[in-house]
């Protein structure tokens, strides 16, 4: 059987190639060569405005993740911007609200990474703490720290035990959106994976970067809930 399909939303930002110089839709390699490893096929999703783009996005695929980046606009949980929160990227926001909205209604398994688990988050009522400290290892610099599972939760399915992770967030989990549960946490309390209860498919948000370490398991367990989802769609039934 084919590869499952995964779509990963992407950083817009002005970058620099060759003698060229212009907007460009950016994804960090890792997060490809993760979903490779992990025995999938990888494609990127730009922010597109257009109607209808996400849900059609989302019916190509067999799983979705959305990327690490800049932090969510405030104002989509009902906050004011703290003076250490970054400024708004109103148009990716958009798109990945979109994304996780068109994944979870059509029970496309979804991951979200680091920004993607706060968005995942705010996309079900959530909010967010816009500061805390101690979870870089400096500016540009990833940092490590142990992440602890809940058990009985769909992430200690995937990892069973206390994990050192790469970690790069000023940002975390405030309030729990609805139907999310915590699914690990870091040991002064930080929220650090969420998963939507209740639900078909495989709705994960994770706080880390596994696309800068070389454990695969949490990709794995997306790319497993894609061949499901694919399998299960062929057959017309709902997904395990």
């Amino acid at each position: 059987m084919a590869r499952p399909v995964i779509g990963i939303s992407t950083y817009q930002e002005p970058a620099r190639w060759g003698v060229w110089e212009m907007p460009a839709a950016l994804l960090p390699a890792g997060y490809p060569r993760l979903v490779r490893a992990a025995g999938g096929l990888a494609v990127m999703l730009p922010p597109d405005d257009t109607a209808d783009a996400a849900r059609e996005a989302v019916d190509a695929l067999d799983g979705v993740v959305v990327a690490g980046g800049a932090d969510v606009e405030p104002a989509r949980y009902g906050a004011s911007p703290d003076p250490r929160t970054g400024p708004p990227c109103r148009a990716r926001d958009a798109w990945e609200l979109a994304l996780i909205g068109a994944a979870i209604d059509r029970g496309v398994p979804l991951l979200g990474i680091c920004r993607g688990m706060q968005l995942l988050n705010v996309a079900l009522g959530g909010t967010l703490r816009q500061h805390l400290d101690g979870h870089t290892g400096g500016t540009g610099v990833f940092g490590e720290h142990t992440v602890t599972p809940v058990p009985g939760t769909r992430y200690a399915e995937a990892v069973a035990e206390p994990v050192a992770v790469p970690t790069y967030h000023h940002q975390a989990v405030d309030r729990l959106g609805t139907g999310l549960t915590a699914s690990a946490h870091a040991a002064d309390g930080t929220v650090e994976a969420v998963e939507l209860t209740g639900h078909d498919g495989l709705v994960l948000g994770v706080q880390w970067h596994p696309e800068a370490g070389e454990d695969t398991r949490v990709m794995a367990a997306l790319v497993e809930a894609a061949v499901r989802h694919r399998l299960a769609g062929r057959a017309g039934v709902p997904a395990p």
